[in-house]
């Protein structure tokens, strides 16, 4: 495992370029290799749709600067795209390429009247099941149609009828265009196990699109074989047909306009959907605002408006190209309008190179793009959640009846399926042998249902309710979240009737819990404070609650607004703190981040053995199955986490971890003694060398968080006050003055250089000294010598972390926005910095 430390040594671009030189620098290179897969593309597509080679130059060059000036994603990229090939094939067919270009006009309107009705978040409502399979079917279609090209010879507008003839064009193939297919077949191929080969190959090989080296060294290979074969022709501009008013059925027209309208406005949504999720994992220096769905909606329109009128094919966002223009390392939308740019003056000087062009090369460019958009990650994905058959339905509906009928089909078995889902449970009865299990006694009946319980499953739950005999134990376990009014009534009836013969019943939820416990159940939600808890809490008699014990006094003090605003942010500490009479540091200054105060609030009997009882009722029977195999297994954690011992600061809490998962040292102000200086305390260099070289964790992170008293005190300078170091307190507090003092340092001579969050400004010095902390403790880390070993080895990682209380909030130390260098034994190159805390967010939930 290679070791990515958390913090940079200096940024890597030449320090005498500004930041809007690298910027326009960045966007200028992705540009023009967006344009070189851009043109050979443009040229295929506009091929396989059997329209104007030229269509597809005039989309790619409008797609570029009319929704790289107007869209809503920034870093997309727009043009004439594989899956809007089927569609246009089937209206040129059908009305001609001039009215084709009227209805992309049309389309264009309705995608701007649908953007300012605000729908665009609407359009992802339709299942990625349904999408997947249209694009797989497209890409069939498309596949089977480029087959006939790169044999020699001409596709028909029916993929059946071409499956059907292909054998018979395989006899009577030309081998020169065969010739010309393979080859370029195989540098598609070849192509990135080229670059992955490093060396001189390697570069040369990473710095080409595929697709542009296919096309080229087919058309090299031609013009040096002299063979005749079909190549591209370019009309002269000034014949370049353009729209006509539509000629046909008003029914059909309108079918066209909103078959092409809904499916370019989806696919454009989707890509710029999968845009953003590759801009996130960027780091925070070189990120871009997300996505305005709508206004990227109505940004398409007018590019179909645009392109429809100037004779070019329909317009979307392309998500293979988008993914290139963001590897490529675009910032902004200039690389898109860049993009567009080399597209028009490539139409307008390079049309002698681009006629050189064989078509059979071209078709075999778009087949292998057919071919890929069956991708068989999205099955594996669509299949692992159940929705095979709406992929399949979707998929062979566009290829037999055509997209729109496709689409429909597989919206309708989608609501079919997901129908089914809501009204269809699962039902069994198993009888536990001998011993049991934790939720179900030996000698009992198990009633499991999997799904919801509705009106639809009570003749299937009473038939398997009717197989538990008389007399015997019963648990039923819901393991769904819905159960209506008629399931519930047969559910309680048969209790009822089967406690009446002697029969005992028990019903269970989804995590375990009896259903219809009493009230001195824990009914307090995860992670809910003491002082919250309505089953802990002390009666006013001065007995215990109900879930509470008659056990020794826990006395808990009343909050104190001193300190800490409303939202969790400690305010600027007004001066250094004095000192009190005998001459240690003020107490006020150094317990500032507890915010409490001495008075004594109304004595809280057994509270904590109240939360206890709790647990071993909710909790132990849900865990104990774990913690008896990690009791015969022995720990083995993969994280190390040194963290303060704030009380606010739950670490199971912020990182979701259980029993096992996590190796944890708690101290005051989250500090790590460099080797040397423990001074007679040794127990955090234990506990890292007992985490690192025995447990042999993969991961350390030491987190701090917002409104640290240890931080408060040394930023106050409590600590620094006349017999300050004759308390524990305050000697232990001496291994944080490397933090204050980097922090003074880095705020003197090179304030742009401190640690930041991403996304907002420091509050204030106090939150700028608790980021500083964490930067400092990294390398206190790293200089003891197991982390320094193991970090040559490459086996483990340093990460840092730092949680706002009062937001809730978690931050890391982003590796990618600050660099990467490699820390040796002495940790120096971690200094001169600019350390950027990127804020961590939920995953997108999965459709």
């Amino acid at each position: 495992m290679s070791h990515r430390t958390p913090v940079c040594s200096g940024p890597t671009a030449r320090p005498n370029r500004s930041p809007g030189q690298q910027r326009w620098s960045a966007d200028l290179s992705a540009s023009v290799t967006v344009f070189l897969i851009a043109l050979p593309l443009s040229l295929g597509i506009a091929l396989a749709a059997g329209a104007p080679l030229q269509s597809g130059l005039v989309a790619a060059a409008v797609g570029g600067l009319v929704c790289g000036r107007l869209g809503g994603a920034p870093l997309q990229i727009t043009g004439p795209a594989a899956g809007l090939t089927v569609i246009t094939a089937e209206l040129i067919q059908t009305y001609g390429w001039q009215t084709t270009c009227a209805i992309t006009v049309l389309a264009g309107l309705a995608q701007i009247g649908l953007g300012f009705l605000r729908v665009a978040r609407s359009a992802l409502a339709v299942s990625p099941a349904v999408v997947h399979g249209m694009l797989a079917g497209i890409g069939a279609t498309i596949a089977l149609a480029q087959l006939h090209v790169m044999l020699g010879g001409d596709p028909d507008s029916s993929p059946l009828t071409n499956a059907l003839e292909l054998p018979g064009r395989i006899t009577s193939v030309q081998p020169a265009a065969l010739s010309v297919s393979v080859l370029t077949v195989a540098v598609l191929l070849a192509w990135p196990r080229l670059k992955e080969q490093g060396g001189w190959l390697g570069a040369v090989t990473g710095r080409v699109p595929a697709a542009l080296a296919a096309v080229g060294l087919a058309t090299l290979a031609t013009v040096l074989a002299d063979a005749r074969l079909p190549r591209v022709d370019l009309p002269s501009w000034r014949s370049h047909a353009l729209p006509q008013l539509p000629d046909g059925p008003v029914l059909g027209l309108g079918a066209a306009v909103l078959t092409l309208t809904l499916v370019a406005g989806v696919q454009a949504l989707l890509s710029a959907v999968a845009a953003d999720k590759l801009t996130a994992a960027r780091g925070a220096a070189n990120r871009v605002p997300r996505s305005d769905l709508d206004r990227e909606l109505r940004a398409h329109g007018v590019a179909n408006v645009v392109s429809g009128s100037l004779g070019g094919l329909p317009v979307t966002g392309v998500a293979v190209r988008s993914s290139a223009n963001i590897a490529a390392g675009a910032v902004s939308r200039n690389s898109a309008l860049l993009q567009g740019i080399w597209v028009v003056l490539a139409a307008a000087l390079l049309v002698g190179v681009l006629e050189l062009i064989p078509l059979s090369a071209l078709g075999a460019l778009v087949m292998v793009v057919g071919v890929r958009m069956i991708n068989p990650g999205h099955i594996r994905t669509v299949a692992h959640h159940g929705e095979a058959l709406v992929f399949g339905t979707a998929a062979v509906a566009v290829v037999l009846l055509g997209v729109l009928e496709g689409v429909g089909l597989g919206i309708a078995v989608a609501v079919v399926v997901a129908l089914h889902r809501l009204a269809w449970a699962r039902i069994c009865v198993e009888r536990e042998a001998d011993g049991g299990s934790a939720s179900c006694p030996p000698d009992s009946y198990r009633v499991v249902v999997r799904g919801q319980l509705t009106f639809l499953a009570v003749p299937r739950l009473s038939r398997a309710l009717a197989q538990v005999p008389d007399g015997a134990k019963a648990v039923v376990e819901l393991e769904g979240s819905f159960m209506d009014h008629a399931a519930f009534e047969a559910l309680e009836d048969w209790k009822a009737a089967h406690t009446a013969t002697g029969g005992e019943t028990e019903v269970r939820g989804r995590a375990g819990q009896k259903i219809g416990e009493p009230t001195t159940m824990h009914a307090c939600t995860p992670w809910t404070p003491w002082r919250n808890h309505q089953c802990t809490r002390p009666r006013a008699d001065g007995t215990d609650s109900p879930g509470g014990s008659r056990s020794s006094e826990i006395t808990e003090s009343s909050n104190s607004s001193a300190g800490s605003d409303s939202s969790g942010r400690s305010g600027r500490s007004a001066g250094p703190a004095g000192a009190d009479p005998s001459g240690h540091a003020d107490r006020s200054a150094l317990s500032a981040g507890s915010n409490r105060t001495e008075s004594h609030a109304p004595s809280r009997r057994g509270q904590l053995l109240g939360g206890v009882r709790n647990f071993q009722r909710t909790t132990a029977p849900l865990v104990r199955d774990e913690l008896a195999r990690l009791a015969r297994e022995g720990q083995q954690p993969s994280q190390l986490f040194l963290a303060c011992a704030d009380s606010r600061l739950v670490t199971s809490m912020i990182t979701s971890s259980g029993p096992g998962d996590l190796f944890t040292v708690r101290n005051v102000g989250n500090l790590v003694p460099p080797p040397g200086e423990e001074r007679g305390d040794q127990s955090v260099a234990a506990a890292i060398e007992y985490a690192v070289d025995v447990l042999r964790v993969e991961s350390v992170t030491v987190c701090g968080h917002s409104g640290c008293g240890a931080m408060q005190a040394l930023h106050s300078g409590a600590t620094s006050a006349q017999g300050s170091d004759d308390t524990p307190l305050g000697r232990w507090l001496r291994h944080g003055r490397p933090s204050l003092e980097r922090f003074r340092s880095v705020a003197r001579t090179s304030p742009w250089s401190e640690p930041r969050l991403a996304d907002r400004e420091t509050a204030d010095e106090l939150e700028a000294l608790c980021l500083t902390n964490v930067v400092q403790q990294l390398e206190h880390l790293a200089a003891h010598a197991c982390v320094a070993r193991r970090l040559r080895e490459g086996t483990l990682e340093l990460h840092g972390m730092y949680f706002h209380v009062g937001e809730a909030q978690t931050y890391v130390l982003d590796a990618t926005a600050t660099g990467t260098a490699a820390l040796d034994n002495t940790a120096a190159g971690v200094r001169g910095s600019e350390p950027v805390f990127a804020a961590v967010r939920p995953d997108p939930v999965a459709s």
